[in-house]
């Protein structure tokens, strides 16, 4: 059987592939790998010992304050100025006060909805117009409110409604044509609900 080169070529190209993604990988954790200490690095397998009694010259003693530390880009410094952005946190005496203002208020809201629930509706009926507002339609709640103030209560909304045309006297004239300004529409309450 007769060797082709493609039979080569194509195992080459996937540990070509291979070795750059370990290369690139390899320069990737060696570019973003954390700043040691300044300090001479350890030499494998052997280690001198600290000399204790004397300190070094380049280093700051402790107490003394130290030269300016060099922003670190790492992960761990951005979760800490993650940290440092946050409100601070109460105190229980506080979280305690601000539980019972909420829990206060809570029940005010709640005893002014049921207290408004309390009250009584009752239904009355009449006849009372609806005036025409402004942009000419009726405005029946004002004629429900009208329609309950006239039977002791404070205000009202409309259930039932009806409407009636109001011609003027100029219509019963025999053999006059009638105009379009002769007749209106009015509209009346007829029943409301009443507080």
């Amino acid at each position: 059987m007769k060797a082709r080169s493609d039979d080569f070529i194509v195992p080459a190209r996937a540990h070509v592939a291979a070795a750059a993604a370990m290369l690139t990988m390899l320069l990737l954790t060696a570019g973003v790998a954390w700043p040691q200490a300044a300090s001479a690095p350890p030499a494998l397998g052997v280690q001198e010992p600290a000399q204790q009694g004397l300190p070094q010259q380049g280093l700051p003693q402790q107490g003394t304050p130290g030269p300016a530390r060099e922003e670190n880009p790492g992960l761990l410094n951005e979760i800490g100025k993650l940290f440092d952005k946050l409100p601070p946190l109460k105190g229980p005496q506080e979280t305690i006060e601000d539980l019972n203002a909420r829990a206060r208020d809570a029940a005010k809201d709640a005893s002014d909805s049921l207290s408004r629930l309390a009250k009584p509706a009752s239904m009355v009926s009449g006849r009372m117009i609806c005036p025409v507002s402004a942009n000419g339609s009726p405005d029946c709640k004002l004629g429900a409110d009208k329609l309950c103030q006239s039977k002791g209560y404070k205000e009202g909304r409309s259930l039932n409604t009806d409407s009636a045309e109001t011609c003027s006297a100029k219509v019963l004239i025999p053999g006059r044509p009638r105009k379009p300004d002769d007749c209106r529409t009015d509209n009346y309450v007829t029943s409301a609900l009443c507080q």
